[in-house]
């Protein structure tokens, strides 16, 4: 929380912005999306971004949320699906220009 206080005070407008974005994203009026699915739709892109800090603050979202460790683990290998299938296309396209000559 050091280095965030430190970073409010130095940028004060960017991260009122930030957590105010932070706050309309998640709230349940905002959107279609009840407050478990899109803490378990952050959880996979946390996972897959490998942000420590989004996984903690999503993990316990979503608890609080009600998600169960069903639902969590779903986020993580549905995240973790996702990646692999990006690299899997990326691999498509290094096979595509080895043909390439």
């Amino acid at each position: 929380m050091r280095y965030n206080k430190q970073l409010t005070k130095a940028a004060p407008e960017s991260m009122k912005a930030m957590m105010d974005f932070h706050h309309v994203v998640l709230s349940e009026t905002d959107s279609s999306l009840d407050l478990l699915t899109k803490e378990l739709i952050a959880i996979g892109v946390a996972v897959t971004t490998q942000c420590p800090y989004c996984i903690d603050a999503h993990v316990k979202g979503a608890r609080q949320a009600g998600a169960d460790e069903a639902q969590v683990a779903a986020a993580v290998m549905i995240s973790s699906l996702v990646k692999a299938g990006g690299s899997m296309t990326h691999g498509w396209m290094a096979m595509k220009i080895m043909n390439e000559g």
